[in-house]
């Protein structure tokens, strides 16, 4: 998020510009953060890795800025999972490749990490797929530690990386944090958390009451109804709402997580 530095003075990036970075967690399957950490937007995506809680048998999908192969490996150690989009000069070298390839993978190879500090970080094998997005017309390489499955299913795991994009839209749009009321930094980060555990007690009221509206729907109509003495059952369920062309039904800058149930 750019902020303007010399009114948000703490939030440093560049000399004239400020900013800062909310590095989430998205669980996909509940289409909820399960963790967020606030940083002034000079810190490296790859720095805040180490916060992250991972679970095992658990699936993790990160951007290009994540290539910390220290924190992937200890991934791979607890028996996680991860799908990572690699950089340009990665350095590698093929010790196994695939020979019958499905429509629109490239390349699917084993490969070991050649550069002097990724080789000792993470020493084991990896397997680097190669796709090409035919939605976008463009190609794209991932790195993985998931053997046991299809490279389709590495490639579709990676598109479920835009629901983040789409989360922070959504709360941009709906939840009031293009502006802030205050200027301090503690006055950022509380209206972020807000907006935050906003977003989450819709999402557990839309599921626990499995209403057939989107959150936005929810959100709208909690709004107005906040005195009122309805049941809010009732009210979310009888309530006529107009949606407009500007709402949004998807949810969900850091990383997603799935079950391994899953596959």
């Amino acid at each position: 998020m750019d902020l303007c530095l010399s009114v948000f003075w703490w939030a440093k990036f560049h000399k004239k510009k400020g900013g800062i970075k909310v590095h989430t967690l998205y669980d996909v399957e509940t289409q909820i953060p399960a963790f967020f950490h606030i940083t002034e937007a000079s810190v490296h995506d790859s720095k805040v890795m180490i916060e992250i809680p991972y679970d095992p048998s658990s699936y993790y999908i990160f951007d290009r800025g994540y290539n910390n192969f220290k924190i992937l490996y200890k991934i791979h150690q607890i028996e996680a999972y991860f799908v990572v989009r690699v950089k340009k000069n990665l350095g590698y070298k093929s010790i196994q490749w695939k020979r019958r390839l499905p429509k629109n993978v490239l390349s699917d190879a084993n490969v070991l990490l050649t550069g002097f500090y990724p080789k000792q970080y993470y020493p084991k094998p990896l397997r680097l797929i190669k796709y090409w997005d035919e939605e976008q017309e463009r190609e794209f390489t991932f790195i993985t530690n998931a053997m046991h499955i299809s490279a389709l299913q590495v490639a579709e795991l990676y598109k479920n990386h835009w629901q983040i994009e789409l989360f922070f839209k959504w709360l941009k749009q709906h939840l009031k944090i293009k502006r802030f009321w205050g200027t301090t930094e503690n006055a950022v980060r509380i209206q972020i958390y807000a907006a935050i555990c906003a977003y989450c007690l819709v999402a557990i009221i839309q599921h626990d009451m499995q209403l057939d509206r989107s959150t936005y729907e929810v959100l709208q109509i909690l709004s107005i109804s906040l005195t009122n003495k309805t049941h809010l059952r009732d009210s979310l369920i009888k309530l006529n709402f107009k949606r407009t062309k500007n709402d949004s039904d998807q949810m969900g800058q850091v990383c997603l997580i799935f079950n391994s149930s899953q596959f």
